[in-house]
């Protein structure tokens, strides 16, 4: 656990450069080439970089999309104990998301904002070091929330084409449409563009590698994406009582997702830092992903106090803030950036990651000084209507010609004066 206090933070926080795209100038190649591919060549293109890429040769007869009686069958496959689990998180997913559907008002003023929701949305559930069906669940039950008509799910299959039946299971569960048998980039292009045998959507959303995420900004424009999620990380906040087996518990959860994984306890008790970092220790030495957790980079900073503990969070903007404080419920109120706080010595960040409720596609890299968590809102997009009168053209019309007059715009003055006449 490399160690930190409060006056060499800035200068040596846990890099997040790791993700910056900017830094991939060969990956982006790659995906520029494959993004070209499929938008000229089609199908042809796919089936190419499908047994390139995900080691799956299709043959002829064979079709990405997975038989839609196949999710049915798959979630009857699945152990009872683990679709009752599944079932239990859809439920509490979809009741939190259900508290963000607007109510539509009407507006006498003849003003208005609507929201839509996509007619079409492309999900993506990552595949490789492991099956994530809590990412199907998280994205697929808001945007059911929200409307979407024709609801897709892209994910790598395995190397005889098959997917596993926990995505499958989880897919029927959310009330996915279609799912496709594809992965990385290629995926991310075939939705955008459409090719013969899969239409293209209006949105992506979901995490994924880093060619996922640059095929995710070479075809924004095209279609809508979510975001660009990077490796995941955990920020932890904790006095000298909190307990350091705990602290360690929930540094090693996260840090086990990636290699490129960050974690860093702030903590105003080097006696608690020093207690962590022998937990961790321990810790490591009977968990299966220990590797992966060594190579992910944990900190440990000590500051002053708790109040300079919050200013740091709110410089680094986690995804994930863990408060384990006395106070821990007054310190949350400080919050102004993060992607999903957390609050008190139960409030372990995997409950959040798939049974809590609140969504788990969370804005990384710092990206919660801007971004949001993905939600309905994600999957609806907005237009004024405005129903104006002769009234409204009288009270409006003289600023308006005023205006489109110093900017040159004669024809815009035109359109209003021609109406008064």
């Amino acid at each position: 656990m490399n160690r930190f206090d409060a006056s060499t933070w800035s200068a040596s926080q846990p890099s997040r450069q790791g993700f910056d795209l900017s830094r991939f100038e060969k990956e982006r190649a790659v995906v520029v080439e494959i993004c070209a591919r499929i938008a000229a060549e089609g199908d042809s293109a796919l089936r190419e970089y499908s047994a390139k890429f995900d080691g799956w040769t299709l043959r002829s007869e064979e079709k990405f999309e997975v038989a839609s009686s196949e999710l049915a069958a798959a979630a009857g496959r699945v152990d009872k104990r683990d679709r009752a689990a599944l079932e239990f998180a859809a439920t509490r997913i979809r009741d939190f998301h259900s508290r963000q559907v607007e109510v539509a008002k009407s507006d006498p003023s003849g003003l208005e904002l609507i929201s839509r929701p996509v007619r079409r949305a492309g999900l993506y559930a990552p595949g490789g070091r492991a099956a994530y069906p809590s990412t199907v669940l998280m994205t697929a039950i808001p945007a059911r929330v929200a409307g979407v008509q024709d609801l897709v799910l892209a994910t790598p299959p395995r190397a005889d084409g098959t997917v596993p039946d926990s995505i499958l299971a989880a897919a029927h569960i959310a009330g996915v449409d279609t799912v496709y048998r594809m992965g990385g980039a290629q995926a991310i292009a075939a939705m955008a563009y459409g090719t013969e045998s899969i239409k293209r959507v209006d949105l992506i959303a979901g995490p994924g590698n880093i060619y996922v995420n640059l095929a995710k900004r070479e075809v924004f424009g095209t279609v809508g994406v979510d975001g660009i999620a990077g490796p995941t990380e955990v920020m932890i906040i904790a006095d000298a009582r909190a307990r350091p087996d705990f602290i360690a518990a929930d540094l090693a959860a996260q840090l086990e997702h990636d290699p490129m994984a960050v974690a860093v306890l702030v903590t105003d008790s080097a006696a608690l830092a020093d207690r962590v970092e022998e937990e961790l220790d321990n810790l490591l030495l009977g968990l299966e992903r220990a590797d992966i957790i060594r190579a992910a980079t944990c900190s440990a900073i000590v500051v002053r106090d708790l109040d300079e503990a919050m200013k740091i969070a709110n410089e680094y903007a986690p995804e994930h803030l863990l408060i384990v404080t006395e106070d821990a419920a007054a310190r949350a109120r400080q919050v102004e950036n993060a992607g999903a706080v957390f609050v008190g010595a139960y409030a372990t960040v995997p409950l959040g990651d798939y049974t809590a409720g609140p969504n788990h596609t969370l804005p990384t890299s710092g990206a919660a000084r801007f971004a949001s968590p993905l939600g309905v809102r994600t999957f609806m997009k907005q237009m004024s209507v405005l129903g104006l009168d002769r009234g409204d053209l009288d009270s409006l019309q003289e600023a308006t010609v005023r205006l489109a007059q110093m900017e040159g715009l004669g024809a815009h003055a035109h359109a209003v004066e021609v109406r008064l006449e």
